[in-house]
């Protein structure tokens, strides 16, 4: 099975050829694993010899707290690594749970520094993933410390399209967003309250038609300019890397 969410992950921001597609391919193991909604894909403090990309479904970084709960810090869709960096700092100082059901690859440390030597041009894209990653952690600290709900919560409905759209998981300006309102909270640092509030906001502005899973975006630049969305940060552009 290829990693096909990989490829147009990496198709948007540079020219795959088709040796590529087959080097990038081989590096993962054939077998896909599937974790059920809620379910833990890695533990905080583990140290794997595998790093994983999400094939199928949502996958949220998370910190426990002493509290027992769990503090969400990201959301991961196919196409993305969520513990790449786990080959260079071995142990994971976060835990990741499916957001619902979810389905990954893995590829193994070994062959990834291997891979590391032996194809220093894809070695380039898979650093730009984590790159990338980390822009839009910083994309959601902004909007979480500078924003009003709506308009947090307007930039992440932006930014999950824009993500999704590149997937090929987006029909016109729709999109599943399978997520429960206090997870959504939890992304957002926000009370359930509080997005409720914003969601139901939102709905009555015409901007977005929001209804169980199904998000479908009615007026994107309005959307984007209510939540100060600037793409940069998801360096959606193709050039040489």
């Amino acid at each position: 099975m290829l990693p096909e969410p990989l490829f147009r992950y990496f198709s948007a921001r540079t020219d795959l050829s088709d040796r590529d597609r087959r080097v990038l391919g081989e590096l993962f193991d054939t077998r896909r694993r599937f974790v059920a909604d809620g379910a833990v894909v890695l533990e905080p403090d583990a140290r794997p010899n595998y790093s994983i990309l999400i094939t199928a479904g949502f996958v949220a970084r998370y910190h426990p707290l002493a509290t027992g709960q769990r503090h969400l810090t990201a959301l991961h869709i196919p196409g993305d690594f969520v513990d790449l960096h786990g080959f260079l700092l071995r142990q994971i100082d976060h835990g990741l749970v499916a957001l619902p059901d979810c389905a990954s690859m893995t590829v193994k440390h070994a062959r990834l520094r291997d891979f590391s030597v032996a194809e220093p041009p894809l070695t380039r894209l898979l650093w730009m993933s984590t790159v990338i990653d980390a822009a839009i952690h910083r994309a959601w600290i902004l909007a979480a410390g500078r924003r009003k709900t709506e308009q947090q919560i307007a930039h992440f409905l932006c930014e999950m399209f824009r993500r999704l759209r590149i997937v090929e998981m987006t029909r016109d300006h729709t999109f599943s967003l399978p997520l429960k309102q206090k997870e959504i909270a939890a992304l957002m640092g926000r009370s359930d309250v509080h997005v409720n509030r914003a969601v139901q906001k939102l709905r009555k502005s015409g901007l977005v038609t929001w209804t169980n899973s199904h998000v479908t975006i009615h007026d994107f630049a309005a959307l984007a300019e209510l939540g100060e969305f600037d793409d940069t940060y998801l360096s959606e552009r193709i050039e040489p890397r």
